[in-house]
């Protein structure tokens, strides 16, 4: 079992982006007035106080940078002399738990790369990840007489007086803190987080170096055009919000708002009253590891089914409200006895924008739908690229690149192929990587990391298109609005099977209500903003009509002259009327798909159709459709009879296309 802080201890320490703050952020920092005398006197990231402090002590610097690269060094000749004796395989473990410890030694920051890798059974061996993901919970906790004395420090007792009962050894040790089970004096069983000591020394120095080679690279490497120093700024800046619990207290209270709703989602409870800035209490939960799918199956759960918990409450963390949780990995998600997904770790947290999340979802789709031209727009909308980039060459690139990693079906989409194609792209045009835009995908990969090991053949991007479907269906927002009539419409023609597409993917989302979308797409339709649609459904209509009337015409002309001993065949049907065939049979599947779909009422219908025929904006539907008929009646007549020599009727050895007694192909 696991509590639901023991986690919450780690938080990313790499390169933290969240969106819009890249810009607020100056690439150097104006020196402060006097250098800070201690550390903690830096309570808010100060790049200019910390290289003032340091800039003070290089000895500190040039130990640490030695520290670093010794201990890499000698690992990479232990792995050289392992592949020069042909021994990989036969050290392996050793050399994974030598990296585990190495990784330890080093701290936070690097304890972070081990848990990425602990997730990516597609660039590490099992042996690995096994080893790496005891990085999550699994360190070497600091003397219980350090962390008594932070409680009573920061909440103003000794911890007897607070808890009825505590841990005599932490349950969990991380690269922040750690974690005792305890009880409160009302009997409610919590987690208590203790940062360790020194963790702000450790975190500066790093900062410090790591900045130092930033502002190298940006100036001296010139294929990297992010602004290395600023995304180091914003990294700078998150981590001491990490470091100050009352802050992580509000990120979970803020998620527990937006997302604990959802039927299958835990989010523990913070008690405010013991958490201060390195002292934490929450509600202790019971679970087991997202990544142990064999307990999972003992105790009757289905980890599959968790998993795409996990995906739906990402995607409305991405897409919906924009505040989502930057680090799911293995051990921020329990699954409790009940089968629920408990988050944890509120540490690190995004903020993604309106505009940034509706671009997200138009560049889904229009990735789905290989329209590369409109996701060549989207980056420029989501500042991947400069308004002024010329996309005629990255239009092709955009296709050859994604048409290898989508495959033939929404079903085969793979995330990684497609981060991966999209990267190797970056290089070669003038791409830049948003601040945003690093967390999400950080997110999404870690998460599709945690998927593949519990299930190979799971598919992240299939399970999240029928969320994207709904959305474009029921979300009245302008952007989504112009998507779908983009997607819908091409060139003047209404696409059936992209519509039939939303419909069969929007009905397997948890919560699409179909009603809803019913109700918000009639508002859209008949709102001055729908006038583009209500004009060409108009025309379709126009156009269905006048080639079923062509039929009837050409079948009773037919039955006329057999019923009198002529010898007439079938009339020919040219190739719209197939067409529009076609289009009667996309609307019969469109009802089934409706009438198939949970919550579809007819009583619903029976309301709405009366309300609908007597709008005056369906009155002028009417007129344009009548009017649309009798155009392309006459221009038929004017074309077949008066400048055409061949009559109606065809001779028999022209090519035709029977129309059969049902009036179908």
């Amino acid at each position: 079992m696991k509590s639901a802080v023991s986690s919450q201890l780690d938080r990313p320490d790499q390169p933290i982006l969240s969106s819009g703050s890249q810009a607020d952020l100056p690439a150097a920092s104006p020196q402060p007035k006097s250098a800070p005398a201690s550390l903690a006197d830096i309570l808010v990231y100060d790049p200019a106080a910390i290289a003032s402090y340091y800039g003070r002590r290089p000895l500190q610097i040039i130990g640490r940078l030695l520290e670093i690269l010794w201990l890499f060094v000698g690992y990479g000749l232990k792995l050289l002399w392992d592949w020069q004796t042909n021994q990989q395989q036969q050290n392996e473990l050793k050399r994974a738990v030598q990296l585990r410890q190495l990784l330890t030694r080093l701290g936070p920051a690097y304890i972070k790369i081990g848990q990425a890798l602990s997730t990516r059974p597609d660039l590490v061996s099992p042996i690995y990840m096994s080893e790496l993901v005891k990085l999550q919970d699994q360190l070497p906790p600091f003397p219980n007489e350090i962390a008594f004395r932070f409680i009573e420090e920061e909440l103003g007792q000794p911890p007897e007086a607070i808890y009825d009962d505590l841990s005599p050894t932490p349950v969990a040790a991380a690269s922040l803190g750690q974690v005792y089970k305890g009880k409160l004096k009302t009997g409610e069983p919590v987690a208590v987080k203790v940062q360790r000591p020194g963790l702000a020394q450790k975190i500066t120095r790093d900062l410090y170096i790591l900045r130092g080679l930033s502002q190298w690279v940006t100036n001296h490497v010139q294929q990297v055009r992010s602004d290395l120093v600023s995304i180091m700024d914003e990294f700078g800046a998150r981590i001491f919000e990490e470091m100050d619990y009352n802050h992580e207290a509000q990120n979970a209270e803020r998620f527990a708002e937006l997302y604990g709703y959802l039927p299958n989602i835990i989010v523990p409870s913070v008690y405010r009253q013991y958490t201060a800035r390195r002292v934490m209490t929450m509600e202790w939960i019971n679970g087991m590891k997202l990544t142990q799918p064999e307990k999972l199956q003992a105790q009757g759960l289905n980890p599959t089914s968790v998993i795409e918990t996990g995906v739906q409450c990402s995607l409305r963390q991405l897409l919906e409200h924009g505040f989502f949780h930057a680090d799911p990995h293995p051990g921020n998600l329990l699954v409790t006895p009940d089968g629920k997904l408990a988050y944890l770790d509120f540490g690190m947290m995004c903020q993604v924008e309106p505009y940034q999340r509706y671009g997200l979802i138009e560049a889904i789709v229009h990735m789905v739908n290989r329209d590369f031209e409109g996701l060549a727009q989207d980056y420029v909308k989501l500042e991947f690229l400069d308004p002024d980039t010329d996309l005629t060459p990255i239009i092709p690139a955009l296709a050859e690149v994604f048409n290898n990693a989508l495959g033939a079906t929404v079903a085969e989409l793979n995330l990684k192929s497609i981060t991966d194609e999209f990267s190797a792209l970056m290089y070669e045009y003038p791409f830049r990587v948003p601040a945003y835009y690093a967390l999400i995908i950080r997110s999404l990969v870690t998460l599709d990391g945690i998927a593949i090991s519990v299930d190979p053949n799971f598919k992240v991007l299939s399970k999240a298109y029928p969320y994207v479907s709904k959305r474009l269906l029921t979300d009245p927002a302008p952007e989504l609005r112009q998507s779908l009539q983009e997607l819908l419409f091409k060139e003047g023609s209404f696409r059936w099977n992209r519509l039939e597409n939303l419909l069969r993917n929007a009905r397997n989302s948890d919560d699409y209500d179909l009603n809803r979308a019913l109700n918000q797409a009639l508002d859209f339709l008949f709102s001055e903003r729908g006038t583009y649609i209500r004009d060409r459904i108009a025309d379709e209509l126009a156009k269905g009509l006048d080639q079923f009337g062509y039929r009837l015409l050409s079948r009773l002309q037919y039955n006329l002259k057999s019923q009198f001993g002529s010898d007439a065949e079938p009339s020919t049907v040219p190739a719209q009327a197939a067409q529009s065939n076609h289009s009667w049979d996309h609307l019969v599947r469109i009802l089934t798909i409706l009438r198939d779909t949970q919550g579809f009422d007819t009583r619903t219908l029976a309301t709405v159709l009366p309300q609908v025929l007597t709008k005056p904006e369906t009155r002028d539907m009417g007129r344009r459709v009548v009017n649309g008929v009798m155009q392309r009646a006459l221009a038929r007549i004017i074309r077949e009879v008066l400048l055409s020599d061949r009559p109606l009727v065809p001779p028999a050895d022209q090519p035709k296309v029977l129309v059969a007694a049902s009036g179908s192909q």
